[in-house]
């Protein structure tokens, strides 16, 4: 069973950070599913960076504080929101993937059978 946590689209960065500040065996793992441009990094280069360049600092703690962020919302949103409210705030949060997908990836991201998203499609429609 797969489970789809994140969907990073353009200009997006995705980890797991858990792994990498805690230099543990990763948990996660990421498929590209589209051509994509993939950048690896050491964790002591990262530090390295850090000192030379203070402002790569900053950078780097804006995309982890973002990240953390939306993952704190998804989790909020699946405890809260009805499926049909977790679909539409999927194509809020990601509006130019939704046709890029399988009905089943969106499906499994928002926690759904692809049946069950078939008919909230149909009511929204």
């Amino acid at each position: 069973n797969k489970h789809i946590l994140q969907f990073a689209v353009e200009d997006w960065w995705i980890s797991d950070f858990e792994s990498f500040f805690n230099e543990v065996p990763a948990k996660l793992y990421i498929e590209a599913l589209e051509d994509s441009v993939l950048l690896g990094i050491d964790k002591q280069v990262l530090e390295t960076l850090y000192q030379r360049i203070p402002k790569f600092e900053h950078f780097f703690r804006v995309k982890v504080t973002k990240a953390f962020v939306a993952l704190r919302s998804r989790i909020l949103s699946s405890l809260q929101k009805s499926a049909k409210e977790r679909y539409i705030e999927f194509c809020e949060t990601y509006p130019d993937i939704e046709k890029r997908l399988a009905n089943y990836q969106i499906a499994n991201y928002l926690g759904l059978k692809p049946e069950s998203l078939s008919r909230i499609r149909k009511e929204l429609v």
